[in-house]
């Protein structure tokens, strides 16, 4: 048998030293992110709050109340007592018409009531005297009867008459033309001179109450159902007093500096489109809203005790479709909860199922991570914009600093 030359042994030992280094290097003591293969992940503690719900509905301003002037009786217009847009008050003088015939009935009127007046002041008397008489035997039943029914047509003649005088008069008044209510009114349609008709199609003008104004705003039924529930359920703090307050959004992005509340709500589903009506009363001393505007609003409903804020990035969706988080367990291990939202606030989902007071909510690295795999938990924190904010404690000299939010974790 050929022996190996001492040469050949000291190469073949060279080789498996070698390869034993080669092996122990590429199997390092600790996995990416952490000691014994953990991940490190970014994690804030929550905490139950009381959050207030809120809902955000399109509206639309309409006056307070609306008046369109139109005249009671025929005329020529003789003069325009207002300035076109500005405000009036009620009773304020608005339009005259000429008013010679009206004036002329209303004596004709009170003409006739005098007469009549005379007329009756004769049957009285006549009726007295026959009355007189009849007690004596001088004159007949059938007299004093005929007498007594001429008293009872005068009577009637005279109320007929006052009537008619008070027919007169109110033709009269109505040649002036007042504000019924008060508010800003608009531009006139008509001019001096023009012939107006009773109860004419057109108005002369329109009058609208903007302080306090109103503001309809538009909602579906599924969300009139939804928050009844709520309500019912006590889920919103709210026992059926105290109106919901409102707060609008202008068109040109500003905040209506006065709240409103909530004034009236419609007892009735619009068939086609599905949705009901809500009204809102606002205080508008600059006259900010006017009618027509459109506007959004936020309708304070309620606050929900003992919910959760949890940014929106640390929700998943299992295989169902269903909201999941993980936290990090007591164990040092990623476990998936199962959750509930009603709705969000901002950038961060409301949850009232699924969390504990004082969890450790992943935010930050769950990317990396499943139900049951180890974690190295770092305390994060999360601005209003949802951007997490972390340092991530690289596991060995040589690792890379952890990158959040496309900078290097400091």
């Amino acid at each position: 048998m050929r022996l190996a030359s001492p040469s050949h042994i000291l190469v073949a030992a060279s080789l498996v030293a070698l390869a034993g280094c080669s092996q122990e290097q590429a199997s390092p003591a600790a996995g990416p992110g952490g000691p014994g293969g953990a991940v490190e992940v970014g994690y804030v503690v929550t905490h139950p709050q009381s959050v207030e719900r809120s809902t955000s509905i399109s509206g639309r301003v309409v006056a307070h109340s609306t008046a369109e002037i139109r005249p009671q009786v025929d005329g020529i217009v003789k003069t325009i007592a207002f300035q076109e847009g500005r405000a009036v008050e009620a009773g304020a003088t608005l339009f005259e018409l000429q008013d010679q015939k009206f004036r002329a009935a209303y004596d004709a009127a009170a003409a006739a009531l005098a007469k009549a007046q005379a007329s009756e002041a004769g049957a009285q008397s006549t009726f007295d005297r026959s009355d007189r008489l009849a007690k004596s035997s001088t004159v007949s039943q059938q007299v004093l009867d005929e007498a007594r029914t001429a008293l009872l047509q005068a009577t009637a003649d005279v109320e007929v008459a006052k009537a008619d005088l008070e027919t007169a008069k109110i033709n009269l008044d109505n040649t002036v033309i007042k504000a019924p209510i008060a508010g800003i009114i608009g531009t006139a349609d008509v001019s001096v001179g023009s012939l107006v008709t009773a109860n004419q199609t057109d108005a002369l003008a329109t009058i609208r109450t903007i302080d306090p104004v109103n503001v309809d705003l538009v909602d579906t039924s599924a969300n009139l159902l939804r928050l009844r529930q709520d309500v019912e359920a006590g889920r919103l703090g709210r026992n059926g007093t105290g109106a919901p307050t409102v707060t609008l959004t202008l068109e040109n992005g500003q905040t209506y500096e006065q709240k409103g509340e909530i004034s009236l709500a419609t007892v009735n589903v619009s068939q086609t489109p599905g949705t009901f009506t809500l009204r809102s009363t606002f205080a508008n001393p600059q006259r900010v809203l006017l009618p027509g505007m459109f506007v959004r609003a936020t309708v304070d409903v309620g606050s929900m005790p003992n919910a959760y804020l949890i940014p929106q990035r640390a929700v998943q969706r299992d295989a169902t479709a269903k909201p999941v988080v993980y936290v990090v367990s007591a164990d040092g291990k990623a476990e998936q909860r199962a959750i509930v939202t009603n709705g969000n606030k901002n950038n961060d989902w409301i949850v009232t199922e699924g969390l504990n007071d004082g969890d450790r909510l992943i935010v930050d690295g769950f990317q990396k991570i499943s139900a049951g795999a180890a974690v190295a938990p770092v305390e994060a924190k999360v601005d209003k914009n949802g951007v997490v904010g972390q340092s991530l404690a690289p596991s060995t000299a040589t690792q890379a600093p952890a990158v959040v939010g496309g900078e290097p974790a400091k």
